[in-house]
């Protein structure tokens, strides 16, 4: 039998070997091994752990990747508050800001560092063993990730020193990985990621482990919440004696930071760091400023909700010049021929942009933009790339007018130029391949009738085999049809019928937005639903009755009146009621707590989705707007809050976190 020194040397074998081979498989997808045997190295190390239990180490592969999937993500409530930051978004807001340090503290040294853009979270160490981590949340209370931070291999499970510490980091997609992952869904036919801060945030949420260990995530610590940093309770006097002694324990500090006390050199910092901001291989959006000493900062104290020590000075949205190479057009659902620029590939904001929605050709001519042309482009909001205008300046000549197609590049039928729409272009044939195949894309989505699996590529497949002619077809598929379409098994087919048979129980509400009617979106489908409670009646409703209906209109109510007066509608109605298709209201009655009150949700929010905090809205007598305007009552604002937030600061409309809707809905 072996002795207790020969199994520990073969149990740190192990660890050693299957912690390198985790790394190339998880974090850089280019394994050397196969995966029987890495699983065989695996069940060794766990049953030797097992069976010699002296030998426990937190930092052990088993204890990074070994976890089984999560049902739920329980509540973590921070000992200390992770606030976030005020933004400032240009150099005379950034020298306010100073001046009003200077007032109290005159020459204060900030720390000034780039601002990560990924997720916040807070790592916490008991006698110098990882044991908790938790998002940020509304900065109260946020997620327990602990299993899924474990993945992340840069997080130290054990510190060299046995510490009862917190620390704060910023979870990220590095962009290699961001661009591996979404070169892999696209061949698969899945649809991308937005970006790399998105991919983070929906990476750390999965509830199993292994999955978000497959999306290499890495993380940056900026700040220390509480314990003590010393083992001989020396304290800390700054921020950036606070960094390095982090580093020296083994965390990944925020790197590029500078101490100053110039104003010029921060802008000069500020300057350096967008100047590398394309060549980081990480996504930033922007750069932090902090008073570095600690005593500076309990002089100048907290706000409600941000330290009154630091500012984040947020970049403005990135321009960059690339060519037109040509405009195609897409044909939408409901006919409209949308035309999309096709550009020489350019790197923006975190992601490579090769093309553009051009909206209609009132856009195209407003903006002076002809075939060829070097053009400006950006992404709203940091994630939809859009074209700003064109660059005269730089033509050679060769450049042409573009001009609408006059027949459908889908069924070639001709096109009209629709009055009642300004500079909307439709095709005339409502049997179009490409409005059926967007029609039925829209009638499965999440919003609508929440099809899972059944993404475009399958959905052509189904209408090029002819299974399917309408959105109806869908519910007399049998498995059997589905397994034969390219890259579909017997399971995925058997998954995919399970969600249509579930789907049939949607309700009226869904369904009345999965028709497709034009102008009846969610909000408007639920209203019509809790008016007439069937789709009997709906269909036999007139526009004098719908008109009645609070904010439907009369352009509303002749859409609906159009919609079902077609033949075609009709027997699709009746086909799905054959099919067994819910069309009955499936709402509950509703309290009139938020009864004239309309809600905007924007950014991640701690402990709840933004669809259930829109049904409890809804539930309550509110209704939930996707923009924000003058008549919003309140936003909603959780993590990463973006324009929506930026807007409704500009308007004065009101702005809370969940737990202050949590509040309002219990009182």
């Amino acid at each position: 039998m072996e002795n207790k020194s020969q199994i520990k040397q073969r149990i740190d074998e192990l660890r050693r070997d299957l912690t390198h081979h985790a790394l190339l498989y998880y974090k850089y997808d280019a394994p050397t091994i196969s995966d029987y045997e890495y699983d065989m190295m695996y069940a060794e190390l766990l049953r030797l752990e097992e069976e010699n239990p002296e030998f426990f180490d937190p930092a052990s592969p088993t204890q990074r990747v070994g976890s089984e999937p999560l049902e739920k993500f329980n509540k973590v409530t921070h000992t200390v508050r992770m606030d976030s930051l005020s933004d400032v978004f240009s150099y005379d807001e950034l020298g306010d800001f100073i001046n009003s340090v200077s007032q109290s503290i005159p020459n204060c040294e900030y720390s000034v560092e780039p601002k990560i853009d990924g997720l916040s979270v807070s790592l916490q160490y008991e006698n110098g063993i990882f044991v908790r981590g938790a998002t940020r949340g509304d900065g109260v209370t946020g997620e327990d990730v602990t299993q899924n931070l474990k993945t992340v291999f840069s997080i130290p499970m054990t510190l060299p020193e046995p510490l009862n510490i917190t620390v704060r980091g910023e979870v990220y997609m590095p962009r290699d990985v961001f661009n591996r992952i979404n070169d892999k869904r696209e061949s698969l036919g899945q649809p991308l990621m937005a970006n790399p801060r998105n991919a983070a945030a929906g990476s750390l949420r999965q509830l199993d482990p292994k999955i978000v260990a497959s999306r290499g995530l890495d993380i940056f610590v900026f700040n220390f919440q509480e314990g003590e940093l010393y083992s001989d309770g020396h304290a800390a006097t700054s921020h950036t004696e606070i960094l390095d002694r982090l580093q020296s324990l083994g965390f990944p500090c925020v790197p590029l930071r500078i101490k100053t006390s110039s104003y010029e050199n921060i802008i000069s910092h500020i300057k350096n760091i967008g100047s590398q901001r394309d060549d980081l291989p990480f996504d930033i959006d922007g750069v932090v400023i902090k008073a570095d000493l600690l005593s500076d900062r309990e002089q100048l104290g907290e706000g409600t909700k941000t330290p009154k020590w630091a500012v984040a000075y947020k970049f403005p949205p990135e321009e960059k010049q690339t060519q037109l190479i040509d405009i195609t057009i897409a044909v939408g659902r409901t006919g409209v021929l949308t035309p999309a620029a096709v550009l020489a590939p350019v790197r923006l904001a975190g992601t490579t942009v090769s093309k553009a929605s051009l909206h209609n050709l009132d856009f195209i001519r407003e903006r002076d933009i002809m075939l060829g042309d070097t053009v400006i482009v950006r992404k709203a909001g940091d994630i939809i790339p859009e074209v700003l205008t064109s660059v005269p300046s730089k033509r050679n000549g060769t450049e042409r007018v573009f001009l609408m197609p006059t027949h459908c590049p889908s069924c070639g039928e001709p096109v009209f130029y629709d009055p009642d729409e300004a500079a909307a272009v439709r095709c005339t044939n409502s049997a179009c391949p490409a409005q059926l195949s967007r029609g039925i894309e829209h009638f499965v989505s999440k919003s609508a009738m929440n099809i899972d699996g059944l993404g475009p590529q399958i959905i052509d497949l189904l209408i090029e085999s002819k299974l399917i002619s309408d959105a109806a077809d869908l519910y007399s598929l049998k498995a059997e049809d589905i397994s034969q379409l390219e890259r579909m098994g017997e399971k995925s087919a058997q998954n995919l019928i399970n969600s249509i048979e579930a789907s049939k129980s949607a309700g009226l509400e869904r369904l009345l937005h999965a028709l497709g009617i034009r102008n009846v979106g969610e909000v408007a489908a639920v209203a019509l639903a809790e008016k007439f409670k069937t789709l009997d009646a709906c269909m036999s409703a007139t526009a004098e009755e719908l008109v009645q209906i609070p904010d439907f209109g009369a352009v509303t109510s002749e859409c609906v009146v159009n919609f079902f007066s077609h033949e075609q509608n009709v027997n699709l109605c009746n086909k799905l009621k054959a099919a067994g298709v819910l069309c009955s209201s499936t709402a509950a009655p509703k309290g009139e707590k938020f009864k004239g009150l309309t809600f905007v949700l924007t950014g991640t929010l701690p402990t709840m989705s933004r669809d259930e905090a829109s049904e409890m809205i809804k539930v309550n007598g509110g209704k939930v707007s996707g923009s924000v305007s003058s008549k919003t009552s309140y936003v909603v604002a959780g993590e990463a809050a973006g324009s929506k937030l930026t807007k409704a600061q500009s308007l004065g409309v009101n702005i809370i976190d969940e737990e202050t809707l949590l509040k309002m809905i219990n009182e």
